[in-house]
């Protein structure tokens, strides 16, 4: 597999038909690739677009809530977006403020 920190788009296409939560998702990222990650998350959301981006990107996920008869898929489904929502978050905060 190819390291996306180096490869940039080329390493992208080399996984095309990667199955989800696959090799790709227990790849370990190395330090300085994770501060370049952060950093770019931080750099793609600044600004007024960024800060609308991410506002909406909230409001449609963190702020939502389902109703009594929602189904279990429907219920998993927001929870993953939920999760990016928090991940991209995380980053940014990263990215502006370094790791903890």
């Amino acid at each position: 597999m190819s390291d996306l920190s180096t490869d940039g788009w080329a390493g992208l296409e080399s996984q095309r038909g990667m199955p989800v939560g696959g090799a790709a998702a227990s790849r370990v990222v190395s330090g300085a690739a994770q501060s370049r990650i952060d950093k770019a998350f931080a750099r793609c959301f600044s600004g007024d677009d960024g800060d609308i981006a991410l506002r909406h990107l909230r409001a449609v996920t963190l702020d939502r809530a389902l109703g009594p008869g929602v189904s279990d898929a429907s219920m998993r489904h927001l929870d993953g977006q939920r999760c990016l929502v928090l991940h991209i978050q995380s980053l940014i905060e990263r990215g502006r403020n370094g790791p903890k």
